[in-house]
C-alpha cells in the first residue's frame, strides 16, 4: 500500500539512485542556464545553438530544469516514499501500480528523448551517449518485475 513502509528492492533503491543524480544534474545545469542564457555558467557557447530555432539558452535550460531535473528528483521521492497523493494517480495510465512506476518509465524516456533532440544540432559526445544510457537503465530497471510488484498497489 502507498504511504506503508515497504522491503526496498535493490532495483528499486538503483531506480531512486539513477533518478536523484539524473534529476540533480539536470536541475543544477538547467538552472545554470536559466541563470546565465549566454551559457557561459557552463561554459556552453551560444554557438553551439547555431542550428537549433533558440538564440539562447533560457528555453532549453527551463524544459532542462523541468522535466529531466524537477520531475526525475520528484518520481525518486515518490519511489522512496510511495506517498499517496491523489492528482498524480489521475494522469496514471496503470492504475494497478503507484504513479511513480509510470513516472520513472516517463522520466527515463523524457531522458533518452532530450537527447535525442538534443544531438539533432549538436555534435554527439560522451556525455550525450552517457545520459542515453542512463535514462534507458532507468526505463529497464523500471520494467523489473521485482519494481513492478513493489510499486503495485
Amino acid at each position: 500500500m502507498p504511504g506503508q513502509a515497504r522491503l526496498r528492492p535493490a532495483a528499486v533503491w538503483a531506480l531512486i539512485f539513477l533518478l536523484g543524480f539524473l534529476g540533480l544534474n539536470a536541475f543544477i545545469a538547467g538552472g545554470m542556464f536559466i541563470l546565465a542564457p549566454d551559457g557561459h555558467l557552463i561554459q556552453m557557447p551560444l554557438s553551439n545553438l547555431k542550428n537549433s530555432p533558440f538564440s539562447n539558452f533560457l528555453v532549453p535550460g527551463l524544459l532542462l530544469c523541468l522535466f529531466v531535473g524537477v520531475f526525475p528528483l520528484l518520481v525518486a521521492y515518490s519511489l522512496w516514499k510511495l506517498p499517496a497523493w491523489r492528482w498524480p494517480e489521475l494522469i496514471n495510465p496503470f492504475k494497478q501500480q503507484h504513479w511513480s512506476w509510470a513516472g520513472s518509465l516517463a522520466a527515463g524516456v523524457a531522458a533518452m528523448v532530450w537527447i535525442i533532440v538534443q544531438v539533432q544540432w549538436l555534435t554527439v559526445s560522451f556525455l550525450h551517449v552517457l545520459v542515453f544510457v542512463w535514462g534507458a537503465a532507468i526505463v529497464a530497471l523500471t520494467l523489473l518485475p521485482a519494481v513492478r510488484h513493489y510499486c503495485t498497489h
